[in-house]
This record gives C-alpha cells, sequence and structure tokens, in this order.
C-alpha cells in the first residue's frame, strides 16, 4: 500500500510543479537555536513572524546582560521584505506561544515567562513559570503588559481577540491545587486593556494540554486539547488567594479511548463550557490544529490508533493524519485519514471558502501544511515541508512538497496561512544541523488553490469606517493609483500603492458617503462606496 501512496504523490507532484511558483521567499538568518512559532496576517495583509531566539550579541550593554530566549518578532510587508525586528527581553528564559492580530492593527503577544521583574519585563514572577502578554501596535511599540500567574507553573498556549475586543488566553497550568490533574487547561477572560474579567480552569484525571484555539461565530472560543485523562467528579468555584477574582473548575465528564485521545470543549463568550466531546482509538491519538468552516469545524492532528473507540478509519504507515469534521454542535460529520511516511507532523490548516449567492459563506475545501519527521537517517524528501489539498468531504485531490528557492536538510513547518487572494504562506525553521535553525518563510502563488477563490475587484473595510480604512485589489498589478472622491467628484485624496492592501486615513472627513476609485498600470479600474461614520 505504501507504494501506491508514493506514485500517488509523485504523480500530483509532477502534475504540480507547474502550477506552484515561490513568488518571494525570506531566510531570517541566526547562529543560535531559534524556535519559530507562528506567522500572523496583518489586517493590511503584512506578515508578523514570531517565535523564540537567543541574541547573538545577548544584551551586553551596561546592566542588561540576558543569556536566555526572547521574545523574537519580524514583520514582513506584502512583498517579503523586512518592515521591523523586535525583541522582548526578560532576564532569564520568555518563549514566545501565540500570537493574534488586533482589530487596530496591532498584535497581542502571549509567551512562557521564567523571568523576574527586570529588562523589558515589568512585572514579578508570580512563582515558577507564569503567561507573558504584551500587547503592541502596528509599529512593534509595546502598548502594554501583563504577567499571569500563580504558585504553579503556567505555560501560554494560545490567544484570541473576542467580539467585545477583549481576549480569551488559554494555557496550561502543572499541579494546579485548584486543578484536577497533573496538567490542566487554564482560560482567562481579559478586557481590552487586560483587566482579568474571569478564569476557569478544566482538566481529568491525568495529563491535558492545550494544543489550539479558534475564535468561534458566536463570539465563543473552540479549545483543542490533547488528553491522557480520565473522568473526575465536578469541581466548584473557588477564589485565588489574596483576589476577588473566581477561579472556576469544570471537569472532564468523559474517559479516554486509549493513551491519548481529542478533547474538544466549545466555550461560549462569556467562557463558560457549552459542550465537550472526545475522539480517540486504543492508541495515540494526538490532536495539532482547528479550523473554522461553514456548517461547523475541522478537527486535525497524528494518529496511530487502529480502528478503536470512536476512531472508524484504520491506521497506514507509522502515524496518520487523523481529520473529523463536527456541526456547531460539535456532533462527527465525517473523518478520514492520510498517510505520507513514517512520522507525519500536521502543523497548519486553512479553509477556502466561497460565497452563495444569498451572502452567505460556504467552505469549498481544506489546505493542511505540515513536515515528515524522519525516523532514522534523513532522505532527499524528509523533513521538507508539505501540503495536502482535500475537497469540502474530505477527499484529497493533491499533494506536494514545498522546497521553495533553497532547502536545508532538516526542515520543519510551524504555521500556514492561506491568503484571500489565493497566495499561500508557509513558515517554519531550516537547518543543515539541530541547533543551527534559521527561520524560513515562502511565498507560494498556487494555480489549483487560486481557480477555487472567490475573486473581486476591490473591498473596502471596515466599512462604515471611523479613522482608517483598508482598500483591498483583486486583481494583478504592479503599480495602482487610490483616488478618494466626495459625491460632487471632487478628488480629496490620491495614494501610490505596490501592495493589494493599502491603509488609508478617513479621521478628516466629515459624515457621509464617498467613491474609492483604483486604477492600475494594467488600464484595470473599480470602484466602491465608502461610507464614514
Amino acid at each position: 500500500m505504501r507504494k501506491i501512496y508514493q506514485c500517488a504523490f509523485m504523480l500530483c507532484t509532477i502534475l504540480g510543479i507547474s502550477a506552484q511558483e515561490v513568488v518571494w521567499q525570506k531566510d531570517i538568518k541566526s547562529s543560535t537555536q531559534n524556535f519559530l512559532s507562528q506567522v500572523t496576517t496583518t489586517i493590511d495583509q503584512q506578515y508578523v513572524i514570531t517565535g523564540s531566539s537567543i541574541q547573538s550579541d545577548k544584551l551586553l550593554q551596561a546592566n542588561k546582560q540576558n543569556n536566555g530566549y526572547d521574545f523574537h518578532l519580524v514583520k514582513l510587508n506584502q512583498q517579503g521584505e523586512e518592515v521591523w525586528e523586535k525583541y522582548f527581553s526578560g532576564r532569564n528564559h520568555d518563549y514566545l506561544s501565540a500570537t493574534v492580530t488586533t482589530q487596530d492593527g496591532g498584535s497581542l503577544l502571549a509567551g512562557t515567562s521564567y523571568s523576574g521583574k527586570g529588562l523589558d519585563k515589568k512585572d514579578d514572577s508570580k512563582g515558577g513559570s507564569d503567561i507573558w502578554l504584551i500587547r503592541i501596535n502596528e509599529f512593534g511599540d509595546e502598548l502594554w503588559q501583563k504577567t499571569l500567574g500563580s504558585s504553579s507553573d503556567e505555560e501560554a498556549r494560545a490567544v484570541i481577540q473576542a467580539t467585545d475586543l477583549g481576549f480569551f488566553v488559554v494555557g496550561n497550568v502543572q499541579n494546579s491545587p485548584k486543578g484536577y490533574g497533573s496538567k490542566d487547561v487554564l482560560i482567562t477572560r481579559l478586557d481590552k486593556n487586560g483587566k482579568e474579567l474571569s478564569q476557569l480552569i478544566l482538566g481529568g484525571k491525568g495529563l491535558d494540554e492545550l494544543e489550539k484555539m479558534i475564535p468561534t461565530r458566536d463570539g465563543g472560543a473552540l479549545l483543542g486539547i490533547y488528553s491522557r485523562s480520565s473522568e473526575v467528579k465536578a469541581g466548584s468555584g473557588k477564589l485565588e488567594a489574596g483576589s476577588s477574582l473566581k477561579i472556576d473548575s469544570y471537569s472532564k465528564a468523559s474517559n479516554n479511548y486509549g493513551e491519548g485521545d481529542y478533547w474538544i470543549v466549545k466555550l461560549d463568550k462569556n467562557g463558560k463550557v457549552e459542550w465537550e466531546k472526545n475522539f480517540g482509538g486504543k492508541g495515540d491519538d494526538h490532536l495539532r490544529t482547528l479550523a473554522l468552516t461553514s456548517t461547523g469545524f475541522i478537527i486535525g492532528g497524528e494518529s496511530r490508533s487502529e480502528r478503536s473507540g470512536n476512531k472508524t478509519v484504520g491506521l497506514e504507515e507509522g502515524t496518520d493524519l487523523w481529520l473529523i469534521a463536527l456541526n456547531e454542535r460539535g456532533e462527527e460529520q465525517w473523518q478520514k485519514s492520510y498517510n505520507f511516511k513514517n512520522r507525519d507532523i500536521l502543523m497548519g490548516m486553512s479553509v477556502v471558502s466561497g460565497r452563495l449567492e444569498d451572502g452567505s459563506d460556504k467552505s469549498k475545501g481544506i489546505l493542511l501544511g505540515g513536515y515528515t519527521q524522519a525516523e532514522g537517517r534523513i532522505q532527499t524528501d524528509d523533513e521538507t515541508f508539505w501540503m495536502l489539498y482535500l475537497d469540502q468531504n474530505g477527499n484529497e485531490q493533491w499533494r506536494k512538497h514545498v522546497k521553495g528557492e533553497s532547502r536545508q536538510k532538516e526542515e520543519r513547518l510551524s504555521d500556514l496561512k492561506l491568503n484571500r487572494d489565493g497566495s499561500i504562506i508557509l513558515a517554519g525553521t531550516s537547518a543543515e544541523e539541530l541547533g543551527k535553525e534559521n527561520w524560513k518563510i515562502v511565498k507560494l502563488g498556487d494555480k489549483q488553490v487560486d481557480q477555487l477563490i472567490e475573486k473581486y475587484d476591490i473591498k473596502i473595510y471596515p466599512n462604515p469606517v471611523s479613522d482608517y480604512a483598508y482598500v483591498e485589489i483583486g486583481f494583478d498589478f504592479k503599480d495602482a493609483d487610490i483616488l478618494l472622491y466626495d459625491m460632487s467628484g471632487r478628488q480629496l485624496q490620491s495614494i501610490k500603492t505596490k501592495n493589494r492592501v493599502t491603509k488609508i486615513n478617513t479621521q478628516a472627513l466629515v459624515q457621509g458617503a464617498y467613491l474609492v476609485t483604483i486604477k492600475t498600470d494594467t488600464n484595470k479600474t473599480a470602484n466602491a462606496k465608502l461610507i464614514k461614520k
């Protein structure tokens, strides 16, 4: 069976070569060990690459000595050129785990800190490791920061912005007296200024680790948890010592099917548990990522289980990819498995959506990204980024290895993002040897994906607008003019751009309607109405 898969892969690769184009590749060099955690797309379609690095100069000026890992951020423009690079440092190790783009164009950073007060860290340690939050603007400047923690060890894993512009920050806590097992999941809700609103600890009798969180359409959140725990009796809300903040607790209501399972928990907009589901076979099943579809959710990870428990698909070889589609109530719609070879690691997932005549969205397909971890001597295509594309029902359409403009022996994908224009960003590490990882970011144009993307001439958002609007051009061009007119035909602004998405300032405009016109070097034009609040 393995030979059939290899032949299918070779055929798909050959068919895909002409359809796939490297638009650009950015290599961020390093002589030390680096961890790349995520790539986030900003509201104006630029890219913030985040992770953890040891700075080569180690901040040796005066008293600013630091020999540990620091938060490391690099912002790239739409052409892959560096806009800025930032570090945030404590006196010990600080690992940046998760980033979310905020609606004002900035970001909230969430990481795990082993540092006390000093250097860039403004708060004392709460004890052990803590969650360190830093909110920045679009230029990378700090707006505020906050340390969350207790006498136990906490680690940050995910952050999203809520519909009220506050945040869900989720991580793990070890051996908490307010928890259930050796490791539990800790959920903290904050307002937009970083004030804590509520906390919730959830877990079972064993180990539960959050792997992924995504926002849901109703303002809540979906949590994907790797669970090695069993059911325990429900707990009750408790008070943190010296605090008026009530810490609620929720115990797992189901037992595992095997060594490790997918545990899915749905939260409402107030952070309360709405429902939970458990999926697994008799072996070890490790959840990695989640995505929102037009009808519910896609759950993805790796499986070492044969058909057993509530797993209805078999095991091909080594570790397979295992996907489950759920509706909005968490009820299973379908499940499928896929195999490359050896140990397949799923790191990113994006859903391709289209718009129906009634204005609603419909999912057209699912794009997966990851790498195959070599279990022995590294061969030609081992530890190289790969992509797998499925239709909306999970049926495989094509698969490809992605080498970019150059490649090293050990390449591990960290994240994948599908852009609205059909291009794809892949971000990971690339190294000849472990301990000297460069960050590798590749932007691909793929004709097979492009054919699935809804075409448009111009988009403006937000619209109506208060201060700043973003004008997005849907067709290909090298240079364009963005012209803003009032309803009498008087030109108010003229902006030259090379970008698909351009930020415009509407603060000086009075309330009313305006016309935005696009003119490109390819003699294409487009118009759209802008409403100023």
